[in-house]
């Protein structure tokens, strides 16, 4: 059971004073979020422009920064498709690592999953395997490709909490009946931040918190950053450790 830190995702510049967005805002950041109680950190590389890249400069910028402020901190980045839409251009960026993560998350809805997870695979670097639905779960099932992955990543986007929940336990009842035993991160967006930050203390899984996911804490008080959410979830964990 972990917290790991999702400290930026795909929102943009002005959606909280202190999003992370440089290299050294993001080292920073994530040194911080070690401090609080994080385990590892998830982020999204964003180019000088601000924008989402996985160009091979920009990663090199970020995670060099990283390493050098948070020495030994466990990260990891997104390789969503929408940060570059051609698939083939994708494919190459990512071949074209030279600084590599610990671990990328793929997200199991996007065409070119299989391909990008049997790269990252190739390349050593372990892999999270985002599902979102019950066809996510299905498909990481079909093709085989959970024995690749380091962890699942149950990502639920539903905002209301029955629903969400309920969502959640049809991927898990899948991952189940074909005995992927994988551990689970367990999380949710806006308003089910903490309701899935509360199970996944419960039930034994780990879960994130960050500005990817949401910017409220607990009380539903605003945070002033990425470590407040980090050791509000840390403290939720440990009270609540089976």
């Amino acid at each position: 059971m972990i917290v790991q830190a999702c400290i930026n995702g795909a929102r943009p510049r002005g959606y909280h004073p202190r999003l992370p967005l440089s290299p050294q805002e993001v080292a920073d950041d994530a040194a911080a979020c070690i401090a609080a109680g994080a385990a590892e950190i998830h982020l999204h590389v964003r180019g000088p422009d601000g924008l989402e890249s996985l160009e091979p400069d920009a990663v090199d910028a970020t995670l060099l920064a990283v390493r050098a402020r948070a020495p030994g901190s466990f990260v990891g980045l997104s390789t969503g498709a929408w940060i570059e839409p051609s698939d083939e251009r994708r494919i190459q960026l990512i071949a074209g690592w030279r600084s590599l993560p610990d671990h990328a998350s793929v997200n199991l809805s996007e065409a070119t999953a299989p391909d990008v997870i049997a790269l990252l695979h190739r390349r050593g670097i372990g892999i999270e395997a985002g599902l979102a639905s019950v066809l996510d779960a299905e498909r990481l099932v079909s093709l085989g490709l959970a024995p690749l992955c380091l962890r699942v990543l149950i990502e639920i986007e539903e905002q209301e909490t029955e629903e969400a929940m309920a969502a959640a336990d049809a991927i898990l009842s899948v991952l189940s009946a074909a005995g992927v035993t994988k551990p689970v991160l367990l999380h949710g967006v806006d308003e089910t931040v903490w309701a899935f930050v509360e199970r996944a203390a419960r039930e034994g899984y780990s879960t994130r918190v960050g500005l990817e996911d949401g910017f409220l804490l607990p009380d539903g008080l605003p945070a002033d950053g990425n470590a407040a959410l980090v050791a509000a979830a840390a403290r939720t964990m440990g009270r609540n450790r089976p």
